[in-house]
């Protein structure tokens, strides 16, 4: 798994999506999640196929089903590597407030 194989991932907003769900409701079969999505099960199973190689879910088989649970730990160098951005923003929305604080207040 590369840095890249998780910034690939994340790229679909399905495959987002599917995280979240994992994120709010805990681990699930594959049938549960592909429920929540206009799509087939074969489609919805690539995706967890790309997000499984990528390192941010883990199947588990139990009999005939497959359950999924996020693994959060690559997300972490999403965040390291989004930080200077965001503290970029914070600093410029921050000298906007400054700017529209010393208006007045026509």
């Amino acid at each position: 798994m590369s840095e890249g194989d998780v910034f690939a991932a994340l790229a679909n907003p399905t495959r987002r999506e599917v995280l979240r769900l994992l994120l709010e409701r805990g681990e699930q079969p594959v049938q549960r999640l592909a429920d929540h999505f206009e799509m087939r099960r074969p489609s919805l199973s690539e995706h967890l196929r790309v997000l499984k190689d990528a390192g941010l879910v883990t199947e588990q088989p139990v009999g005939r089903q497959r359950f999924y649970s996020l693994r959060p730990e690559p997300l972490r160098q999403v965040a390291d590597w989004l930080g200077p951005y965001e503290q970029f923003w914070r600093a410029r929305l921050a000298d906007l407030r400054e700017v529209l604080d010393g208006l007045p207040d026509d």
